[in-house]
């Protein structure tokens, strides 16, 4: 059964997955118990992309650099097509973000966003507050005192 989402949602969880620690990930895909038949449109490969970029984020775009990047596309047994991205070479990781992509297309979607893709939501804004209150803490006020009148 094909579960309805819309580009949005998808990009959420592909960022999720991209970025998530390979050891957690692994950890919560392993725990989530589900382990979908599934055949290879494209096997786990490394290769590089272009890192693109823009001055102030608006300013005209220029060639930063290279990044390496694994990616692979699995097709589950009712044609249900995933594709996985990572920065890096993990093949393993790259293959497991193909097959939650994939079952997020699904009925299984319910089950694999509440074990895998919450929690590694929760451990992200966890680690984003972190970071902003510890740059809260280093916030100066300035403020000019008025001596007299004019």
């Amino acid at each position: 059964m094909k579960t309805t989402f819309s580009a949005a949602d998808r990009k959420g969880w592909m960022s999720l997955l991209a970025t998530a620690d390979e050891a957690r990930l692994t950890e919560l895909w392993q725990g989530c118990g589900i382990d979908p038949v599934y055949d290879w449109l494209r096997p786990p490969e490394a290769g590089g992309v272009m890192v693109r970029g823009r001055m102030g984020g608006t300013g005209a775009p220029f060639n930063l650099g290279e990044m390496t990047v694994t990616r692979c596309a699995v097709s589950l047994e009712d044609g249900t097509v995933g594709h996985g991205y990572v920065q890096g070479r993990s093949k393993a990781k790259a293959a497991m973000a193909a097959k939650i992509d994939a079952l997020m297309q699904t009925g299984a979607a319910a089950g694999v966003r509440k074990a895998v893709l919450e929690p590694l939501a929760e451990e992200r804004q966890a680690k984003k507050n972190a970071r902003a209150a510890k740059a809260a803490a280093t916030k100066v006020e300035f403020f000019t005192m008025v001596r007299g009148e004019d």
